[in-house]
């Protein structure tokens, strides 16, 4: 038969329990957002700066290529007799934003930059095709 060492009271009395694993204590502070959102949240800040900043050139450069949008795509159509989507192929690289609408009856073509800017061009007979007059 085996003997079981034998352990005084006094031992039993200093002896330390067997160490657990340590929890973690709830934090004070508050609770932190996830790194992706304050990182999204940097770069919608950011976009809206850089926009604010760079609104002036970006309307005008919006605003120019509309009016050449509605004024090609007009000479286009009501001129050279071709469809809408043919008249794209006149134009400049960098126009792939531009919207065209036609207004048969009234003979003109409205070009559109989404959110910045919109002209339209009025064929008259005689003149060929004229843009709106701009507001001062």
């Amino acid at each position: 038969m085996a003997r079981l060492p034998c352990v005084s009271e006094e031992d039993m009395a200093t002896a330390k329990p067997p160490a657990l694993p340590r929890q973690r204590q709830p934090s004070r502070l508050a609770p932190r957002r996830p790194k992706w959102r304050t990182w999204l949240a940097l770069t919608v800040l950011a976009c809206v700066l850089l926009l604010a900043w760079f609104w002036k050139p970006l309307n005008g450069y919006a605003v120019a290529g509309a009016s050449y949008g509605a004024r090609v795509a007009c000479s286009c159509r009501f001129i050279g007799g071709r469809n809408l989507q043919d008249c794209r192929k006149d134009f400049v690289s960098g126009m792939g934003l531009a919207r065209l609408s036609e207004d048969a009856k009234a003979k003109s073509v409205t070009a559109t930059f989404p959110l910045l800017s919109r002209q339209t061009a009025t064929f008259r007979e005689g003149e060929g095709c004229v843009l709106e007059k701009w507001p001062d």
